[in-house]
């Protein structure tokens, strides 16, 4: 199996790990010292090396950070982890901050009113990090000082760097030669006067030079660094060993080479001051090359999926959508009788495995019943596991890994008949998810323009959720992808061939959680009789799965959502039957009825 349930923290360990951390900053110099979730890689999942946040603290949420102090801890997580958060440290030493309404400069305001000297690793936080925290510093007496890694300094057992291999991406998945993409590239750096660009994503690493990793879990990404030069050539920094039978196009060097050859650029040198770690900037400052700062030149190439790609996209949530209606229909009859957790998660995981397409699962599956579901990002385990009661809703979401594609799909259920304030929930939740679905925008509006069309009906009814509407997804690559998303933050223009997830929710603390997700793509919008001639953009929805019709309250939807819905569950029927046994078909038949 992909995904294990064990207790990956623990709350005991985080006390005497502070007080050493504590020992390290007096021995420093230091008043504080900030540990970072992210790697030097800017990842959302980090290798066990670079688990730093979650050795310190306990907590393994995917975003967040710690600032320790001499006599205080913030931990500061948003509005995803903030149960979590409470569960996974030891509250008498570590103190929850809510983030982003508390910055870091907020914090320590307050907790060093005298001013002070606060450390930070420059490979763990990118140049527009740090720059935004100096500048709402300024004036107080507190100074971030670029430093050693404390945390590496203490953690006696810390595990390498890892060592996963890669392979080549074929063109039939790819859709577009290394060559050409590099050739592009090239040509837009010659455009702005730049003679290089430094590249730190892993992702954007694997989608330009056509390769894929097995560093990070869930994630088929290398660890790397690389240089793009003006000519399209491609200097790359990783553990050689690694690149064994690949020949990428690229010069492949050692990490310990990354540093010399910066100092060797000629400039005016492209680095992203969103992604690429402080020490970047700095390297090539002290050599005496010129930095223009300037977005990764591969983030909205990558973004913006060509046909080839969205072919295999198409496909590959046909395949999942099959192996997620085998589950449903087996989750139905077990729901008769008693089913824990896990159970629920490894019967989901077997029938993606046996499409015997499945390269990972995309991420670690959250099933969380009754109040666990009110947790966005639980991760049930060992300890945690519990049998689904009856009248409890159960949120799962999962994905898969597949070399034409990368799935995320959310699904709500109930074992049993659920209470009305759960059935009205859930209502608004899909009223919410088909605004989005069925929303057409003028070209160049941003998710941050859709995004309340999704909570409309929750805010009608004095709700709402704590994160996003939907995040942008990789192609075969990682689950989570910028620069798009649908939230109200996002100012990037929504473009054809994103592909982005549409799940709004609906959490009550203790009680239960509600999510339905599917993913889309946008498109150029169909012609539509009696419209302006105006350039609109639409999505095309690419997951097939039945909605709990069992959680709907048919009186609340307008005759327009009505419609959606029986003519996607007329789709989805008819393209899922014939990729399911007899049974699942039957089941599928009855769950896609009309409503």
């Amino acid at each position: 199996m992909f995904q294990s349930f064990e207790e990956t923290s623990n709350p005991e360990d985080g006390p005497p790990r502070l007080a050493a951390l504590r020992a390290a900053m007096r021995e420093a110099g230091l008043d504080g010292f900030v540990v970072p979730r992210a790697d030097a890689f800017q990842g959302e999942y980090v290798a066990e090396r670079d688990a730093r946040l979650a050795w310190l603290t306990g907590f393994t949420g995917s975003a967040g950070f710690c600032a320790a102090l001499a006599e205080r801890a913030g931990v500061f997580v948003d509005g995803r982890y903030r149960v979590q958060v409470k569960e996974q440290v030891e509250l008498s030493v570590f103190e929850p901050v809510d983030w982003p309404e508390v910055t870091l400069a907020d914090w320590l305001r307050g907790a060093l009113p005298e001013g002070g000297r606060v450390g930070f690793d420059a490979w763990l936080h990118t140049a527009g990090e740090i720059e935004t925290h100096r500048k709402a510093l300024e004036g107080s007496g507190i100074e971030l000082v670029a430093t050693d890694n404390l945390v590496d300094a203490i953690w006696e057992d810390q595990p390498g760097r890892p060592l996963g291999r890669v392979i080549a991406h074929p063109l039939d998945y790819a859709g577009e030669s290394s060559a050409d993409k590099r050739a592009l590239l090239a040509e837009g750096l010659r455009e702005g006067g730049q003679k290089a660009a430094v590249i730190t994503l892993p992702d954007s690493i694997c989608w330009l030079l056509n390769i894929r990793g097995s560093d990070i879990e869930r994630n088929p990404v290398v660890q790397a660094f690389a240089i793009l030069h003006d000519d399209g050539r491609v200097a790359l920094f990783s553990d050689v060993e690694k690149f064994a039978g690949v020949a990428p196009e690229a010069d492949v060097q050692g990490f310990e080479a990354f540093e010399g050859a910066l100092a060797a650029l000629e400039g005016p040198v492209r680095v992203d001051k969103a992604s690429a770690p402080l020490a970047v900037s700095e390297a090539l400052g002290a050599a005496g090359v010129e930095v223009a700062w300037g977005q990764d030149p591969c983030v909205l190439p990558k973004a913006r999926k060509n046909d080839v790609e969205i072919a295999g996209a198409r496909q590959a949530h046909l395949r999942d959508g099959a192996a997620m209606v085998e589950f449903l229909c087996w989750l139905d009859r077990a729901l008769e009788g008693e089913v824990d957790e896990i159970s629920i998660v490894t019967r989901l995981e077997q029938f993606r495995r046996e499409t015997n397409a499945l390269r990972d699962i995309s991420f670690e599956t959250i099933c969380g019943s009754g109040a666990h579901g009110a947790l966005p990002h639980y991760r049930v385990s060992e300890s945690s596991n519990r049998v689904v009661q009856p009248g409890e809703l159960i949120v799962i979401d999962s994905g898969g890994q597949y070399l034409d594609g990368t799935t995320d799909i959310t699904r709500t259920v109930v074992r049993g008949a659920a209470g009305a304030e759960e059935r009205a929930a859930f209502t608004r939740v899909l009223q919410g998810m088909i605004a989005v679905s069925r929303v057409r925008w003028p070209r160049g509006h941003a998710g941050r323009d859709l995004d309340p069309l999704a909570r409309y009906p929750l805010w009608a009814a004095g709700q709402d959720f704590d994160h996003g509407t939907g995040h942008g997804v990789g192609s075969y690559l990682c689950v989570h992808e910028g620069p798009q998303r649908i939230s109200h933050i996002s100012d990037v223009a929504l473009e054809e061939g994103m592909i982005l997830s549409n799940e709004p929710g609906y959490y009550r603390e203790g009680a239960f959680g509600i999510r339905t997700e599917n993913l889309v793509v946008v498109r150029a919008a169909p012609p539509l009789a009696g419209a302006d001639a105006r350039d609109m953009l639409a999505f095309e929805t690419l997951t097939f799965v039945p909605i709990e019709r069992r959680l709907i309250e048919p009186a609340m939807l307008s005759p327009a959502e009505r419609d959606w819905l029986n003519a996607y569950h007329a789709e989805v029927r008819e393209k899922i039957a014939p990729r399911v046994s007899d049974e699942a078909a039957r089941w599928l038949e009855r769950a896609c009825a009309p409503i």
